[in-house]
């Protein structure tokens, strides 16, 4: 079951540059930073009301982050629905006819399971599916 939109990914060049706008100008709350090595990027989780919004940095020029700056520039990358069974999330999404980029859930920031939706499918819009079981948000 879905049970909220979790977050919103943007894509950055620098979280350096980019969080004083986040933090000093929109006064939004920094939760923490952390490197995911796995998906070589550097991501900054601010928390806006009931979402939170997801900074992510390229940490080399591999990183998916980097190739989406490279063809679309900095701005919104992907939404996040937060879910309760994400395999069973996935079984269901690919029955009706939408193509996972991701079979199986993976290792996300924070700890949480995710798996992202083929674009393609979903008229353009990159969504993420993400379980955080034990954990508060």
């Amino acid at each position: 079951m879905i049970k909220k939109v979790d977050h919103i990914g943007i894509a950055v060049n620098s979280l350096e540059q980019t969080l004083p706008f986040y933090t000093d100008v929109l006064k939004l709350s920094l939760l923490g930073i952390e490197e995911v090595d796995s998906q070589k990027v550097k991501v900054a989780f601010l928390k806006a009301g009931e979402i939170k919004i997801e900074l992510l940095e390229p940490t080399t020029e591999e990183s998916p982050i980097a190739a989406f700056i490279a063809k679309r520039g900095e701005g919104i990358h992907h939404i996040a629905l937060g879910v309760t069974s994400i395999e069973e999330r996935i079984a269901d999404i690919k029955e009706h006819g939408i193509k996972m980029i991701d079979d199986q859930p993976r290792l996300g920031a924070r700890g949480a399971q995710i798996a992202f939706m083929h674009p393609k499918s979903t008229a353009g819009v990159l969504f993420e599916l993400c379980e955080k079981k034990g954990m508060k948000g």
